[in-house]
């Protein structure tokens, strides 16, 4: 067992604790990827961490045992066939991790298959239980120096791409084509792209806008939001440019507007203040600005193992920051039909503030038309 997984288990065990629970039960996916390194093949065959105060163990198939036990060798499977089924297996694991008694506190994975939590507590007298917020999630949210070098590498390899795609584009180029140029770097610099929207002129006023094969013309907003995963560990960031002539007052306005939220939401984001306040801060800026209605999301979401985890930036999720936590900061303001400008840096937050990892600067770029 790697010293990682000794020490985070150890973390759980004491969190578990602190919070009277009794056992955790976590499926294939970012919790046991980060709490055993392991990452076995997932579908309808049951498959399950239990850990408890006493033992660990895996409920596997033994379709998928050989692979997953050189990811973790030191971690006692309970295999199954198909001939026979998950039941008998895991109820020895139950039995080893003294989980017999009744009215044991559990903890289920939210992201577990739902008939995969149905036979655990099919298996279990009276259980009382709830999902991972304040013993997995609520480690996995607190990342210490090693997680914050790996989100700092990913973040300065997106950087990089972002330069590239900036420089290369051109009148008449698609969407797709730059979103081309992004991932290809990230390939070629040993990264997987996590995703990538790419907008031009109207399109940028859609959060989510689906990259396509609409071209790049003069006097057009340009929006890129993209991350890739390195060693493991996401980046994610957005950032706006306009390409050709100088841009409308307007566009200049809302981009003063969108870069103080980041601003107000960076000075609000310290250890014991409320995600909901650091949103507030964020959304003040642009209401007093007035375009409150056009900033259509929360102000941010924690990143880790996954793109999306715990801390939420969000006006209801009202929990205090701690130092470790990683987040975003992507305020946001979108004109139908005209353009959006939303501009985000992933934070680290230190006992006196946030780090920004991406070295990028924020500037919304006035890009020359080029042919």
């Amino acid at each position: 067992m790697s010293d990682i997984v000794k020490n985070r288990l150890a973390r759980l065990r004491k969190r578990m604790d602190e919070t009277n629970t009794d056992l955790v039960a976590i499926g294939p996916g970012s919790h046991m990827q980060w709490l055993l390194g392991l990452n076995p093949h997932g579908d309808e065959r049951p498959v399950m961490a239990i850990v408890t105060a006493e033992h660990v163990g895996v409920l596997m198939p033994l379709l998928n045992a050989e692979a997953s036990r050189a990811q973790c060798a030191d971690i006692p499977f309970y295999e199954w066939g198909d001939a026979d089924g998950p039941l008998g297996a895991l109820k020895q694991l139950l039995n080893k991790s003294n989980a017999n008694r009744p009215g044991l506190s559990i903890v289920l994975d939210e992201t577990m298959r739902t008939d995969f939590s149905f036979l655990l507590l099919g298996q279990l007298d009276a259980p009382t239980h709830r999902f991972t917020l304040d013993t997995v999630g609520f480690l996995r949210a607190e990342k210490g120096a090693e997680e914050r070098q790996l989100l700092k590498d990913s973040a300065l390899l997106n950087d990089a791409a972002f330069e590239r795609a900036f420089d290369a584009l051109r009148t008449g180029m698609t969407e797709l084509d730059v979103r081309d140029i992004i991932i290809n770097h990230y390939v070629e610099n040993g990264a997987q792209p996590a995703f990538c929207i790419v907008a031009f002129g109207e399109n940028s006023a859609y959060p989510h806008h689906h990259t396509g094969t609409d071209t790049l013309q003069p006097n057009m907003a340009v929006l890129i939001d993209a991350g890739c995963r390195l060693r493991g560990y996401p980046s994610d960031m957005t950032r706006c440019a306009w390409y050709g002539d100088t841009p409308s007052p307007r566009f200049n306005e809302i981009a003063s507007i969108v870069e103080q939220a980041v601003q107000a939401a960076q000075s609000e984001a310290l250890p014991g203040t409320l995600c909901s306040d650091v949103d507030k801060a964020a959304r003040t800026v642009v209401a007093d600005g007035g375009y409150g209605p056009e900033f259509l999301h929360r102000t941010g979401h924690g990143l880790g193992v996954d793109v999306h985890e715990p801390p939420y930036i969000a006006a209801n999720y009202p929990e205090p920051l701690r130092v470790g936590n990683v987040f975003s900061i992507e305020p946001g303001i979108y004109l139908n039909e005209e353009f959006g400008i939303r501009l985000e840096d992933v934070a680290f937050l230190h006992p006196n503030g946030v780090e920004f990892l991406s070295e990028l600067p924020r500037t919304v770029r006035r890009l020359p038309v080029r042919d």
